[in-house]
C-alpha cells in the first residue's frame, strides 16, 4: 500500500504581475504574460508548451531557462532550474512585491493636489 504523498509548501511568495515576455520553445518564439512569479517559477498566461518540456522566457535582454510543469490550453506553470536573484525579470518581481506593500489609500492620498474644501478652493 502506498502512503499518499503530501504536498510540499512553496519556499517563495508568489506575486500577482503583468508582464508580457516572450517564450521559446524547442521550434518556436510564443508571446505571453506572467501572471504569478516567485523566484522559483512562473504562470504564465497565452502560451502553453507540453509539460516537462524545457523553455527559454525572453525579458528585457535577460533570457531566463524555465521547465514546463504543468499546461493548460491557455496557459502553463514554470519551474526556475536556477533561481530569479537578480536581472530584469527579479527587478520588475521586486517592484510588484513593493506596490503590493502600500495601502491602496496611501497612494490615493499620495497622487491628491494639497488644497481646501472639495472644489479644490485655496
Amino acid at each position: 500500500m502506498t502512503t499518499p504523498r503530501l504536498p510540499t509548501p512553496r519556499r517563495h511568495e508568489r506575486t500577482r504581475v503583468a508582464i508580457d515576455v516572450t517564450v521559446n520553445g524547442v521550434l518556436n518564439f510564443v508571446e505571453g504574460r506572467i501572471t504569478d512569479l516567485s523566484e522559483g517559477g512562473a504562470q504564465i498566461a497565452g502560451a502553453a508548451m507540453p509539460a516537462r518540456s524545457r523553455c527559454e522566457i525572453h525579458y528585457g535582454g535577460q533570457v531566463v531557462y524555465a521547465v514546463v510543469m504543468w499546461s493548460e490550453v491557455d496557459r502553463m506553470g514554470v519551474h526556475f532550474p536556477f533561481e530569479l536573484t537578480h536581472g530584469p525579470l527579479y527587478n520588475a518581481l521586486e517592484r510588484a512585491r513593493a506596490a503590493a506593500m502600500i495601502n491602496p489609500a496611501q497612494i490615493f492620498h499620495s497622487q491628491r493636489p494639497v488644497t481646501f474644501g472639495r472644489r479644490g478652493l485655496s
